[in-house]
């Protein structure tokens, strides 16, 4: 009977390696098809590949936005500069930043294997391997880690920050030798982590927050260094652009808060993260009642509750993924913690029965991955192959969509062949027809002789002219009054811009209202789910 239940749990184990690399290669698949994409498929990828082409030419992209061409960034510069090497070789590319953030996201899941290897308590080679692809396996990882956006290379950093941490800390105990090189180490990576999104604060206040718990002295004799360090950096940046950092990147990102965006959010996140989700939760709380705190447990705390962050304007599901990443540890360690304390127990049923509770430990555990690969069903439908394997799954092979239409009447809806439980129009592979599309709307920048005023950067990129504007920078400014429109305005009702490039009309109103006074919709083109409005000037009577 034992022997036969063995059987049925590797055959469950095997199932669930098979889900999550499936989902590996479908993962894979998607940043492969988005690195031969020379667009914008998330609106503001453009604006990262121009800071980055700003610094490779030694020039600072947080700029004064009231004079032309009216650009400024609003994020810290770690991530452009990364890319900076690429872009020097192959040029304003966009594939160039897309594959460093693909990379740093199978960094990250290398990260998080390593963090489950490493712990003597749970060295099975299946939870290990399956720590690191439920972390790849997310939608939310799925969905933004191939582009060209920093969150997912601030994650990384978090992510390994927090292992190294956590391996310092330990080997410190076990040795009673101070390792300050590993601590600086440490250090270094939560810098870099907050000087490529600020959003890694929470990670920062984690690690600080378990180092207090652990040794009160050296956390709070580190944190003054470290504290100065950050601010001087963040002080040297502002004077060097004239205190334009600390407007773009302070002043401009203190956006509006949505409460029903987040509470919509949290219950997605769960929804789609149930198992590992809830597993993580629980080790928190044993660990709490019954023995030291980890700084996973904290990290993991900290992250969800900081995810409320995810209800301002602007932000959106990726701010759940630190959330994610620290799941994704606990769940394995939880489960090896459970099977190491389940063999060494001896039950007068287990003898009746001829079952070990190991054995059926060992079958439910991956029992749950398979049901947690189920949540986070995602997966294109191009193909005869994966439709068949959609179908079989007992998965819809298309989904109803309607394209997205802020600058134009409603369309009707239309089948696209992906299929995703958390659905959004991101996630479904660029096809030859939308580059075709961006093709056609950079052309209609080629009929006049000015860059577009555009709300993506793209189109001007692929015909070499000149990027203006940061449409949702200029809306994040203009709200927290820091932006004056009257140039821009100026040159709207003038006329001097021979094209303008509207999606989702994300420029503030006095913009709006000035473009709507002075040009007109002379074409509409869809492109990967979205509707573009190509507007012309207004002739005169």
């Amino acid at each position: 009977m034992n022997k036969t239940l063995r059987y049925i749990a590797w055959f469950l184990i095997a199932l669930a390696l098979l889900a999550f690399v499936g989902y590996f290669a479908i993962y894979t698949h998607f940043a492969y098809r988005l690195f031969l994409f020379p667009f914008d498929y998330d609106q503001g990828e453009g604006y990262e590949l121009l800071d980055t082409l700003l610094f490779s030419q030694g020039e600072w992209p947080y700029r004064n936005s009231d004079r032309y061409p009216f650009y400024s960034s609003n994020y810290p510069p770690v991530y452009h500069l990364v890319i900076v090497p690429l872009v020097w070789i192959f040029g304003p590319q966009y594939w160039t930043g897309r594959l460093v953030a693909y990379l740093g996201t199978l960094i990250a899941a290398g990260a998080i294997s390593y963090a489950v290897f490493r712990e003597k308590i749970t060295q099975r080679w299946w939870l290990i391997a399956l720590a690191g692809l439920s972390f790849l396996a997310s939608n939310y990882v799925y969905h933004v880690g191939p582009l060209l956006r920093q969150h997912l290379f601030m994650v990384m950093f978090e992510i390994l920050a927090v292992v190294l941490m956590t391996s310092v800390i330990d080997r410190e105990e076990e040795s009673g030798i101070k390792n300050w090189r590993g601590l600086l180490g440490v250090m270094t990576l939560l810098l870099l982590a907050g000087y490529t999104k600020q959003l890694a604060y929470a990670t920062v206040a984690s690690v600080f927050i378990f180092w207090f718990l652990r040794d009160v002295k050296r956390s709070i004799l580190w944190s003054i260094p470290f504290a100065a360090v950050t601010g001087l950096v963040f002080l040297y940046i502002n004077v060097a652009t004239d205190g334009q950092w600390f407007i773009n990147s302070i002043s401009a990102n203190l956006n509006e808060f949505y409460r029903e965006q987040a509470i919509g959010l949290y219950i997605q996140w769960f929804r789609l993260h149930i198992v590992l989700t809830i597993v993580a939760g629980l080790y928190a709380v044993y660990q709490l009642y019954f023995e030291r705190l980890s700084l996973y447990s904290i990290w993991f705390v900290i992250t969800v509750a900081n995810s409320v962050t995810a209800g301002t304007w602007g932000a959106g599901e990726s701010y759940f993924v630190t959330a994610v990443a620290a799941s994704c540890i606990i769940t394995p360690l939880a489960f090896g913690r459970i099977l190491d304390w389940l063999e060494k127990q001896e039950w007068q049923w287990q003898q009746t029965y001829k079952v070990s509770a190991a054995t059926l430990a060992l079958i439910i555990m991956p029992a749950l991955y398979l049901f947690q690969a189920d949540r986070v069903f995602h997966m294109p439908t191009h193909t005869p192959l994966l439709k068949t394997v959609a179908s079989t799954l007992g998965k819809p092979t298309e989904t109803m969509y309607t394209p997205r239409t802020g600058c134009s009447a409603p369309v009707d809806p239309k089948p696209i062949p992906y299929v995703d439980d958390a659905f959004v129009l991101i996630g479904r592979p660029p096809t030859p027809e939308d580059t075709a599309a961006g093709i056609e709307i950079a052309n209609e920048i080629l009929k006049g002789d000015t860059p577009a005023f555009s709300e993506e950067a793209g189109f001007n990129f692929y015909v070499g002219r000149e990027i203006v504007t940061n449409p949702t920078q200029l809306r994040n400014l203009d709200l927290a009054g820091e932006l004056d429109t009257t140039d821009m305005v100026s040159m709207l009702n003038n006329k001097e811009f021979d094209t303008i490039i509207l999606r989702a009309q994300l420029y503030p109103w006095s913009v709006l209202e000035a473009i709507g006074q002075s040009y007109e919709t002379t074409r509409l083109i869809e492109m990967n789910g979205f509707v573009y409005c190509i507007m012309r000037p207004v002739e005169e009577n």
